[in-house]
């Protein structure tokens, strides 16, 4: 007997049967999940201790997260209440967007100029800095440049107006006078009871109703240089963390598309800067060549004719008409040979900038279609105003990049 108890031992020895329990059931099934469960909660506990262990003081890179705050739980579980709830709680925040969006309209254009400003300004910011310029002092030299530039506008601009509004109003009293002598003038004066109408105008309600209307203007003026300081802040700022920006945009892509969406990004980024590039150098050409004109028919005031002309140079397709028609007839009231010269001479320059100097210039920069780039300006006028006109093409190319890369090969792959 002890030694087939022996043997028995020995077997169980080779079967690697060490438990004591009989052969074939080396441990319970319920030893085994509660070893499971034991080795779960250790692992969560080893997890959540790393995470808490983790030292205060070191900072988590930018978009990452801490692992300071626990470990998520499970996802809420599905219920028809939730469904309900999860549902008219995004009705109600689509609402209060579009509320948001509808009341902060004017506030949102600021934005969308001044991004498209540091859009435009970011690769002069790349220069500087490849140039060995800290980043907080290229973006100083770019923001003092366009003050500057703007600067230089205001000054070629008002003067010539308030000189103009002063003369019209020193002569003034000529022109009445001009008119009372005129017998044509007196009977109509009398046959309208002109003078009664002009004593009935000048009563207190009507002054009442023109102090409103200059403080009116008056209004519109510190408006205007409210809104203009505060594109300027907002490009300067986003030229600062134009790259984090960028980069938390990029973040809230998922992982598996993140770097498609970045080389689109990226491509997108770089036509819209070229193209506003571009376009600064064309409307600067286009200032440059209409100063060297005036100076040389002898117009008026050729640096603010030269500024008009460069500004209305940036508004696509209809800018450069609308600035040679403003010349053209500045030259006009001068003399009749000087305003048939200016038209002479933008006729001219319109086919030399159209057919040389802008496909050479655009054409690395952005392909829009024609019809394409003209509806746009068309649809961004009635939008925005000049403000669309700007930023018709870049967006039209932002448009034809994303059809091309995104939608047709999806659409055949279908």
């Amino acid at each position: 007997m002890s030694q087939e108890g022996s043997a028995a031992r020995d077997d169980e020895a080779a079967d690697g049967n060490t438990s004591g329990f009989p052969t074939g059931d080396a441990k319970p099934a319920s030893d085994t999940t509660g070893t499971a469960s034991e080795m779960t909660r250790t692992a969560e506990q080893a997890r959540i201790g790393m995470s808490s262990e983790r030292p205060t003081d070191v900072e988590p890179a930018e978009f990452e997260p801490s692992g300071r705050f626990g470990v998520p739980g499970r996802p809420l579980r599905r219920s028809a209440f939730l469904i309900g709830f999860t549902g008219a709680l995004g009705v109600l925040l689509a609402y209060a967007l579009f509320l948001g969006v509808r009341n902060a309209a004017g506030i949102l254009v600021l934005v969308v100029i001044a991004l498209f400003l540091a859009v435009g300004l970011h690769p002069a910011v790349v220069r500087l800095r490849n140039w060995g310029l800290p980043r907080g002092l290229a973006v100083a030299v770019v923001t003092l440049t366009l003050l500057l530039l703007i600067v230089a506008g205001l000054l070629a601009l008002v003067p010539p107006v308030v000189t103009q509004s002063g003369q019209f109003i020193q002569q003034l009293p000529g022109y009445v006078e001009e008119l009372r002598r005129n017998p044509t003038v007196n009977d109509l004066v009398i046959r309208y009871d002109v003078m009664e109408r002009v004593q009935a105008a000048a009563n207190a309600d009507n002054v009442g109703r023109a102090l409103g209307g200059v403080l009116g203007g008056a209004q519109l003026i510190f408006g205007t240089l409210f809104r203009l300081l505060t594109v300027l802040v907002l490009t300067i700022y986003f030229l600062a963390y134009f790259d984090r920006l960028r980069e938390l945009g990029y973040a809230l892509v998922p992982r598996s598309r993140r770097e498609r969406v970045r080389l689109i990004g990226d491509e997108i980024l770089t036509r819209v800067g070229a193209y506003m590039v571009g376009a600064l150098a064309i409307a600067v050409l286009a200032g440059v060549s209409t100063f060297v004109f005036a100076l040389a028919v002898g117009l008026p005031y050729p640096f603010a004719l030269a500024v008009v002309v460069a500004v209305t140079d940036l508004i696509p397709q209809i800018g450069a008409t609308l600035g040679a028609v403003v010349v053209t007839l500045v030259g006009l009231a001068t003399d009749l040979p000087v305003g048939i010269a200016c038209l002479v001479f933008f006729v001219v320059y319109q086919q030399v900038e159209n057919y040389l100097i802008y496909p050479k210039i655009m054409r690395r920069a952005v392909s829009v279609n024609e019809v394409a780039a003209l509806l746009a300006a068309l649809l961004g006028v009635a939008l925005l105003g000049v403000v669309g006109a700007l930023i018709a093409i870049p967006t039209v190319a932002a448009l034809q990049l994303i059809l091309r890369e995104v939608v047709l090969p999806r659409q055949d792959a279908r």
